[in-house]
């Protein structure tokens, strides 16, 4: 993915587009079943005009029973599915990170993957999360990573936490 990724508002059109979107095989799970929309906390990842994810911040970045966490915000992203496994996820993420370290000032991250994706793992922990626990809900096992909010992905890589 050359060019500069970003993160703005959710239009009508982007949410258009990622009700369309299907993933392959077992990560059809993350199919949105309901709409994704501003109002409901999502936001739009592009590079240009282009639309190449989405993200949300808080409440819908949670999996049930995580419950909030003061200065922790919950961070939940989605790669466009026909970029999956093409080496953009850090890239991706770490956009999303910075836009979320300038909107909300946290002081801490935690993301939720659900324990099969040892890919967006992988990414996670590339970019300086650390596990913190799993937790069971009704979609499944789902591992908790945190990592502090204030660090950049370069400096996440020399961390020794």
């Amino acid at each position: 993915m050359t060019g500069r990724l970003s993160v703005r508002r959710l239009t009508s059109a982007d949410a258009e587009a990622i009700a369309t979107w299907r993933y392959p095989g077992r990560e059809s799970t993350y199919d949105e079943l309901e709409p994704v929309t501003p109002e409901r906390g999502y936001w739009a990842v592009t590079r240009g005009s282009e639309l190449v994810g989405k993200c949300c911040f808080g409440v819908p970045a949670r999996v049930p029973p995580v419950e909030e966490e003061e200065g922790t915000l919950d961070v939940g992203y989605g790669l466009r599915p026909d970029l999956v496994g093409k080496g953009l996820g850090p890239a991706f993420v770490e956009a999303v990170l910075d836009f979320a370290r300038g909107e909300f000032a946290p002081s801490r991250f935690r993301v939720l993957i659900l324990d099969w994706n040892r890919r967006s793992q992988k990414v996670a922990a590339a970019l300086g999360f650390r596990e913190d626990g799993v937790i069971a809900s009704r979609e499944g096992d789902f591992v908790v990573l945190t990592r502090p909010a204030t660090i950049s992905a370069g400096a996440a890589e020399r961390m020794p936490f």
